[in-house]
């Protein structure tokens, strides 16, 4: 009888212990498409001194469609475009951006880590974003106002802060 009780005991104490570990490490999945809608709207942001940008982001089938213009001293100095498009098996976006001064095309990668805050990379480091050497931190302190980090060898380097216009 002691030798059944026991045995009883430890299966029961085993059971508990899996159901204790597989409740600490499921997740609740963020719906990444839904969040990424926090973007959409017209932002305007201080790029420097006496710079200004402006960024219009409008849905476009699973992603979005954005146009970006650099002003200093109130006149434009570059505009770009960006396309966005989440991906299913990455469970990410991954966005191509092109700049009227540049030669280069720009492909990140970001995501959702909560649902106001996120990570961009790019795509060369999405197998490792945590060794990217140039990363951006996003975080919505409200529906209307948004910071961007840019981080580069693991040091903050810049700053910017959005507000939504209302057009």
């Amino acid at each position: 009888m002691k030798t059944y009780c026991l045995i009883v005991m430890i299966a029961g104490i085993l059971i508990l212990n899996t159901i204790v570990i597989q409740a600490q490490t499921t997740e609740a999945k963020l719906d990444q498409v839904e969040l990424m809608k926090q973007f959409l709207g017209s932002w305007k942001g201080e790029m420097g001194k006496d710079s200004i940008g402006i960024a219009d982001y409008l849905p476009f089938g699973n992603g979005i469609e954005g146009t970006m213009q650099e002003f200093t001293e109130g006149i434009l100095f570059d505009s770009g475009k960006q396309l966005w498009g989440y991906d299913k098996g990455l469970d990410k976006t991954v966005f191509a951006e092109l700049w009227k001064s540049s030669q280069v095309i720009y492909i990140d990668v970001f995501w959702f880590k909560s649902g106001n805050k996120g990570e961009v990379v790019p795509l060369q480091d999405i197998s490792n974003p945590d060794s990217a050497k140039l990363k951006w931190e996003f975080e919505f302190k409200s529906p209307d106002s948004l910071i961007q980090t840019m981080i580069k060898n693991n040091k903050v380097v810049q700053v910017l802060r959005f507000t939504r216009e209302k057009k």
